[in-house]
């Protein structure tokens, strides 16, 4: 199980001004957003919903208009086919005549007409082309209109070569069959669909139900293209309005609504953009935006003031606290020296015995007089020697000790990692070897420096080993010191083979005087100091442990510039140091 303490963020920098004031600003303005955002979404949704029915409102009036033109129109060709014969209308005079006043009664509405007779030739015509005999037995319209009274066709080229549609009456005389037919002005029918105007960019159209226009519109569409090809691909209704929102071919959103005309034959389809549908509800949020953004500056504003208080009140608290670090982190020291200690006692008088002996050994060389002394001379010296190298030894095991018992220099400069663990190594062998603890090392060489004060990373590094030397019991075991360099980090590793520590007190371990030691046996502030320390580092420190397995400690410090070869007081990488 791995418990990381990430130490990459001082409170200081956690509890600046800025941050207390926009926590403040949150609780003061957080209800303003979630009132005002419930009372917009509802507005919002019933306007949406108002919006689509008024298009379908308008667009449902204007396909009346439509269709009752087209039934209009085919019901003044059905009255001219009932009132008069065949004969009558066969003959081309009469039907100038019809068609003049058909034009001017409905506007010119009525382009040309004719009488086809049962075989779809074409055999009286009045109008601008030269359709009299014109065969139309095999046009679509002709062969539809024979199954039936009267009849609409789409719009289609024919004969002729422009856009237009017919309308046909069909009547008997005996057994014979024949039809009216009359053309209706395509211009004036596009225009009766093109001048309908919804808001500033809504347009209208018609098509049928092969995605044909039988209208051109006033801006292009693709009936091929989503949202029409899924409202085509599926059942549009034959009689309801159709609401569907998508995108036109500039990408822009946009609302459409589709009306069934003459049974669903044809369709009358208009399209708004989004931005105009909906410009009085985005003035309305525009207004309401102003008006929160007026109370939150107020409540901001509030919120600095009192912000700026407590900012000052937690800076004193944490100089207060800063201070008391300090000396937690002294007395934490001064705690270590003592563990230390007996370990340091027994380091020192290895030396100070063999000095002892030796020095007995030259007073009896000496004590057998002159004529043996000279005899002896080499002997004294070699003994002499003896007694320098371990006067040299002693004066080194005190050094390290001086050098960790002095006041602590928070001054931060860069330094090797490498070195300062073989030091603390060196301090902690006796106590290992004392333990029957193997401690070894494994350092990385040209790890490169970090920047840290020497003397509170010299107590990190020493509270680190000393607990897992603690955490080995009576049958001994080993405590390893790792470091590797892993992107811009150096990574310090120190595990033990020790008895490992129970997952209910991996969140706890670096509270103040939590310590699973017996009483008398620990302060419970060595880990809570190593986290000080790392935390004022910049860096952070995180445990892994596994109860009968054992336990490592992992911390991670920003890297500086990389470092030459190892120097000579560095223990090589995988060399045991005790």
């Amino acid at each position: 199980m791995l418990i990381s303490k990430d130490t990459s963020i001082p409170l200081s920098r956690r509890l600046r001004l800025p941050a207390v004031v926009a926590a403040l600003a949150v609780i003061s303005v957080a209800p303003m957003i979630i009132t005002g955002a419930i009372n917009l979404n509802q507005f919002g949704n019933a306007y949406h919903l108002k919006v689509h029915e008024h298009l379908s409102a308008i667009v449902q009036r204007h396909a009346e208009t439509i269709d009752a033109f087209v039934e209009d129109r085919l019901s003044d060709i059905r009255v001219v086919a009932r009132e008069h014969p065949r004969n009558q209308l066969e003959d081309p005079d009469f039907l100038r005549q019809l068609l003049t006043v058909l034009r001017e009664e409905y506007h010119g509405a009525f382009v040309d007409i004719g009488l086809v007779d049962s075989r779809g030739l074409q055999v009286a015509y009045a109008g601008p082309f030269n359709l009299t005999m014109a065969d139309y037995s095999t046009a679509e319209w002709f062969n539809a209109a024979r199954q039936r009274e009267h009849y609409v066709s789409d719009v289609f080229a024919g004969f002729r070569g422009t856009p237009h549609f017919i309308v046909v009456a069909a009547r008997s005389q005996g057994d014979q069959r024949y039809f009216v037919k009359a053309t209706i002005d395509f211009e004036a029918f596009n225009q009766l669909v093109g001048n309908i105007r919804i808001g500033a960019t809504g347009f209208a159209f018609i098509f049928n139900r092969d995605g044909q226009f039988q209208t051109n519109p006033r801006f292009q569409v693709a009936l091929d293209r989503p949202p029409y090809s899924d409202l085509l691909d599926g059942e549009l209704s034959r009689d309801r309005v159709s609401r569907v929102e998508g995108e036109d071919l500039l990408g822009r959103r946009a609302v459409i609504a589709i009306a069934p005309l003459r049974q669903g034959r044809w369709f009358l389809g208009c399209q708004q953009e989004m931005s105009d549908a909906f410009a009085d509800l985005r003035r309305l949020e525009a207004f309401a935006l102003v008006v929160f953004l007026v109370a939150a500056i107020a409540a901001i504003s509030i919120a600095y003031f009192l912000a700026k208080q407590m900012a000052a009140q937690v800076a004193e608290a944490e100089r207060k606290e800063n201070i008391m670090s300090d000396k937690v982190i002294e007395t934490g020291k001064l705690a270590s020296i003592g563990e230390l200690a007996a370990g340091i006692a027994h380091e020192i008088n290895n030396p100070v015995a063999i000095m002892v002996e030796e020095a007995g050994w030259i007073e009896d060389l000496l004590g057998e007089g002159p004529s043996a002394a000279n005899e002896s001379t080499t002997e004294i010296q070699r003994a002499v020697r003896q007694i320098r190298t371990q006067g040299e030894r002693c004066k080194t095991i005190t050094h390290k000790l001086l050098s960790f018992a002095r006041k602590t220099d928070p001054t931060v400069r860069s330094l090797d990692l490498n070195d300062l663990i073989g030091e603390v190594v060196g301090l902690m062998g006796q106590k290992a070897r004392y333990a029957n603890i193997k401690l070894e090392t494994g350092l990385s060489p040209n790890l490169g420096s970090i920047d840290a004060s020497p003397s509170e990373l010299q107590q990190v590094l020493l509270n680190l080993i000393n607990n897992a030397v603690d955490a080995i019991g009576p049958d001994g075991g080993s405590v390893t010191v790792t470091t590797a360099a892993i992107g811009d980090e150096i990574v310090l590793r120190v595990s033990d083979t020790g008895e490992g520590i129970p997952a209910a007190n991996l969140e706890r371990i670096f509270d103040p005087f939590f310590t699973t030691k017996a009483v008398g046996h620990g302060t419970g502030l060595g880990l809570s100091i190593c986290y000080g320390i790392v935390d004022k580092l910049g860096g952070r420190i995180g445990v892994e442990s596994e109860v009968g397995v054992g336990t490592t400690f992992t911390v991670y410090f920003k890297a500086g510039e990389k470092a030459g070869p190892p120097s000579k007081g560095t223990p090589k990488a995988g060399g045991a140091t005790s």
